[in-house]
Order: structure tokens, then sequence, then C-alpha cells
């Protein structure tokens, strides 16, 4: 079967860029080996789905830590108010939260999904539900694909296969193959926004215990490198939830020992006050037993590790703490520490970093520099983004661009 041009992945890179290619007038085919498109999408933002956010050229590039730059040409064609006004043109009103976080009003994910979808069905897009093999490449041209069940030519190839994170939803890495296969440079791929190991014994004591208006500081040797008011949750290995996310993309070179994350268990009060709230606390349950006083004060499952961190015995009484013990716990509760060891596997993070070389594409209109026709986007190339949004809209803005150059 032959096409203008092919679009491997019905991400959110390669649905966009199909709806883009098809309203110009091409004839275009997305091969998707899954059963639905927008698997991964779906899920993102816990079902929520943070579509990009609504900020500045300059605010974006802070939040795009690697390889910002090339993504200069693509943002500008296609900017977050460009995104939100694709999405509301499609019948999904959308909202701004916290951040400049912007969600479907609905708060469903399958809301996203199902515009494009429909988008891309009006555009005349053709889904096909086969799984790509080989981009076939004749004289440095690219010239189709074979998939398992045959070969289809067209004019354009783009890869919008993801990454490697999510392998469930389908992002296995057969874009990272592609492009090797044909001359392309791989970087090394590792998770961005995933849990982190952590050293510590007492995280197993602590699984499943989620913490809310806590904040994080993420120091790498003395230089703090991150700190938010947020959530985030213990598990067996260590740590996780949405500031943990935020702050392991902030680590480029993980290194045992170099990184300690700091809790905040208190953030509302700062320590001349806790020092109060805790010396009104032991007064007025002078007679009561230390581990009870901190009933009022901490989740039940933190108390023991509290108690055991601090050197204070459990069964002292209220009243006979000195000021030295008392300061000692407001510091701790100020300031409690987990040593990182390592990210969790790549399967459980939400993206990828590394990817296709930004060297070998060109960022004016997603084009291999190698291959004449083959384009690639979204996260399999190598640029990736904060949580918040931004991910996303490097995903827009690159399915975008191809798409209009395809």
């Amino acid at each position: 079967m032959r096409f203008d041009s092919i679009i491997i992945g019905a991400g959110a890179a390669g649905m966009m860029a199909a709806v883009t290619a098809a309203r110009a007038g091409r004839k275009v085919a997305v091969f998707e080996k899954n059963d639905r498109p927008g698997k991964k999408l779906r899920i993102t933002g816990k079902g929520r789905c943070n579509v990009t956010n609504f900020c500045t050229r300059d605010e974006f590039m802070e939040n795009v830590p690697v390889n910002s730059r090339f993504m200069y040409s693509s943002f500008s064609a296609f900017t977050p108010q460009d995104v939100m006004d694709f999405f509301e043109n499609a019948g999904v009103p959308l909202k701004v939260e916290r951040g400049n976080r912007v969600f479907p009003v609905s708060d469903k994910a399958a809301d996203i999904v199902s515009a494009l979808e429909r988008e891309m069905k009006k555009a005349g897009v053709k889904l096909i539900h086969e799984t790509v093999k080989e981009i076939i490449v004749e004289d440095g041209v690219c010239c189709g694909v074979r998939t398992d069940r045959g070969e289809h030519n067209a004019q354009t190839v783009l890869v919008a296969t993801g990454g490697a994170s999510y392998p469930l939803t389908g992002s296995t890495g057969d874009g990272y193959r592609f492009a090797e296969e044909t001359g392309h440079t791989v970087t090394e791929i590792v998770p961005s926004l995933v849990p982190l190991e952590t050293a510590d014994d007492f995280c197993e004591k602590l699984a499943g215990l989620a913490l809310k208006n806590v904040t994080l500081t993420l120091f790498d040797g003395n230089k703090k490198i991150f700190s938010e008011l947020g959530e985030m949750s213990f598990m067996n290995y260590g740590v996780t939830g949405p500031l943990v996310l935020t702050a392991s993309s902030r680590i480029r070179k993980m290194e045992r020992g170099r990184y300690v994350l700091s809790i905040d268990l208190k953030p509302g009060l700062d320590e001349e006050k806790l020092d109060r709230r805790l010396q009104r606390d032991f007064t007025e349950m002078s007679g009561t037993e230390f581990k009870s006083v901190l009933v009022k004060l901490l989740p039940s499952k933190m108390i023991p590790v509290i108690v055991k961190r601090s050197g204070i015995s459990s069964e002292i009484k209220a009243g006979q703490i000195s000021k030295e013990q008392r300061r000692g716990l407001v510091k701790l509760l100020k300031d409690f520490r987990l040593n990182v060891i390592d990210f969790r596997p790549v399967d459980e993070a939400i993206v990828t970093s590394g990817g296709v070389s930004i060297k070998e594409i060109d960022p004016k209109t997603m084009e291999s520099k190698i291959v004449s026709g083959l384009f690639f986007a979204g996260e399999v190339i190598d640029v990736d983004g904060y949580t918040g949004g931004f991910n996303l809209q490097i995903a827009f803005s690159t399915g975008y661009t191809a798409g209009m150059n395809i």
C-alpha cells in the first residue's frame, strides 16, 4: 500500500503530526501496534493528562534541562496557546491550575485521546494496527516501512514511537532501534521522572505512607538543586510521588552517596514556631509517654521511625524531655533526610532521558540529516523536560513541526 506519509506510533507526537499533515492535504497512515491509540497518553497525569504548561518561551526553556535550544523553532511554531486552541476547538474545554499546568476540565485524559482520534478521522488519516519491523531506506532515501503483515511505501516516514518508559503501553524502545539501523546515533537512555531508591532501611517500615503538604529538597552534595511543596509516598525501596518524580529529573548523573533528600514535615511552621508547639504539647501532656504525644503531630506509621531517629526513649514522659532533646526533634522534623542510591528501573519512569541525537535532526523540520525523508518527533528524540506539562508540549510541538514538513 502506498501513502504520502507514514507515521510510526499513535501517541501524542504521532497523532498531532498526522492531523497536521492530513489537514495540509497529505495521504497519511499511522501505524500503531497497540489495539488502540494513545495508550500511554491515557494514563498521564494520573489519568488527568497535564496537556501543556501555559508558559512563555523563556519559562519553557528553563524547564527543559536537556537540549532546550533544539526546541526553539518547533516551540515557536506550536506554542502552549496553540495546543490549548487545538483541543478547545476539538471540543475539549481546558483549565489552568497551579504552576500554569493545563488540564481538561473533565480531568479525563481519555478526552484528549478521543479529540486526537476525532481530528485524525475528520482529516482522513488511516489508522493501521500493524507492527512496524523495519524502515526501508534505499540510496540514503527513506521510502517506506515493513510490518508484520507486509510492505508499505511512502515519500516520508516519521518515527514517533516514544521512549522506553511504561513498556506495557507499547513504549519498548523500537524507535531507538529504527534510528540505529538507519545510521543514527542514540545517546544513553536513562530514566527521568522516576521513583528513587534510598539506602534507608526505615523506608520499608513506612511503605504505603503518603505525605501531603510537605516540602521536599534535593541536595547535590551541599548544593540545593530542587525544593518544592507537595505530595510524596514511601515504598519498600525508597520514595515516589509527584515531588520525588520531579526531583529525580534534576539528577543528571546518578552516583551513590552524592544526592540527599530532605523532607520538611512541617513546612507551615518555622523552627521557632514548631519548638513552641512542642513545648506546649509537652507541657499539656507532661505525664504522657513521648511516643503518644507525637500522635497529634505525625502520621501513626511515622512515629516509631521519628522516635528512633530522635534518640529519645519512646517511653520517657513528655515532661522529662530536655530542651536539647526537644530542639533536636525540631531539626529532625524540619530536615528528615534520606540517602539516594539509585533510580528505579527505566520501565517505571514517566519519561526517558536520552534518544536520537539532536545533532542528526534538523530542528526546523524534524527531518534526519542522514536519511532524506525520515523524520523523528516526541520522546524518541534526546530532549526532555520537567513535570508540569512540558514533556507533552515537547511532543506536540515536535509532532506539529514534523507534520508540517512530512
